[in-house]
């Protein structure tokens, strides 16, 4: 059925055409949980839940289970575990991350240490979107419609949260649940995502996005429509890209989200530093001469000084 759709090259193969639709919902959720924690100032939580799920996967190259299961499980438990550290003061959110982050990763390499099979983790650690199958893009999608609906309805709540979480306590707003709906969204998303770029890259495709979209939005609203605007093109760039140039699609996808973030901030600045050139300008055209001013200044007081009298 993908087949037979009238895409252009290089999506034109159906292995194609599956990684494509299967990026698409990646590029346009994942950066939509990003947005909330950005604005936390949490940009590398996704690099700690992606090393604890990278031991999930481990755990399950060992125990025979299949790995998206035991990575899901795993990376939920942290995220929550993170928030739990984070929300009872017992550690700063950069100790928490750091705990989590390293004892992740150690866990999953003593793991796959004992295995005496060689395994092939390289999919997991940097993606293998190209050899997903219909059920695999299925799931993503499917995961992909959870998260978007459920942010956009909550949006507004989350947002109050993240920004001011001792404001929204006072105001009543549900913090607990919500903090606790941010950390478990991180974790399903960072898994979601393993299969399109990898647990080694995807928080790039959670945060670059989201630091483009700053620049480009005036709202918060905004932020987060430009987010999943950017990161689906992202991705429609990244695998055209791989295609044609036969590169690692998981890596190209982040490299152009930072590509884009780097472009926008050039322009950004340039057209910032004309806009102050212009506006210095029309000041110095409308502002009077020193000589001109005291002569206006002396007309005026003599004009006040006749009226008074």
């Amino acid at each position: 059925m993908l087949a037979a759709l009238p895409l252009p090259y290089p999506f034109e193969l159906s292995f194609m055409q599956r990684a494509l639709l299967a990026g698409v919902a990646v590029g346009a959720f994942a950066p939509l949980i990003g947005t909330f924690l950005v604005q936390r100032r949490m940009s590398l939580i996704g690099d700690g839940i992606g090393h604890i799920a990278f031991a999930g996967v481990a755990i399950g190259v060992v125990t025979g289970v299949h790995p998206l299961w035991t990575a899901l499980a795993l990376s939920g438990a942290g995220a929550l575990g993170l928030e739990y550290l984070r929300s009872r003061r017992k550690a700063s959110g950069d100790l928490a991350l750091a705990l989590f982050f390293y004892s992740g990763i150690a866990l999953g390499i003593v793991l796959l240490s004992r295995e005496l099979e060689p395994t092939n983790i390289m999919g997991y650690l940097f993606g293998q979107i190209l050899t997903v199958n219909v059920a695999e893009v299925a799931t993503i999608v499917a995961v992909a419609t959870s998260v978007v609906v459920g942010t956009l309805t909550v949006r507004r709540t989350l947002f109050a949260v993240v920004a001011d979480e001792e404001w929204a306590r006072v105001a009543g707003l549900p913090v607990g649940p919500m903090n606790t709906l941010v950390a478990a969204t991180t974790a399903v998303t960072v898994v979601a995502s393993m299969r399109a770029v990898g647990i080694l890259l995807v928080a790039g495709l959670m945060v670059l996005p989201v630091a483009s979209a700053q620049l480009l939005a005036r709202s918060f609203r905004g932020t987060l429509i430009w987010a999943s605007t950017i990161g689906v093109a992202s991705v429609v760039v990244g695998l055209a890209a791989s295609r044609l140039w036969d590169v690692a699609p998981g890596g190209m996808i982040v490299l152009v989200a930072a590509g884009t973030f780097a472009t926008i901030t050039v322009a950004s600045s340039t057209l910032a530093r004309a806009h102050g050139k212009a506006e210095r300008a029309a000041a110095s055209i409308d502002a009077p001469e020193p000589a001109t001013a005291i002569l206006a200044d002396s007309h005026s007081a003599d004009r006040l000084a006749r009226d008074g009298e």
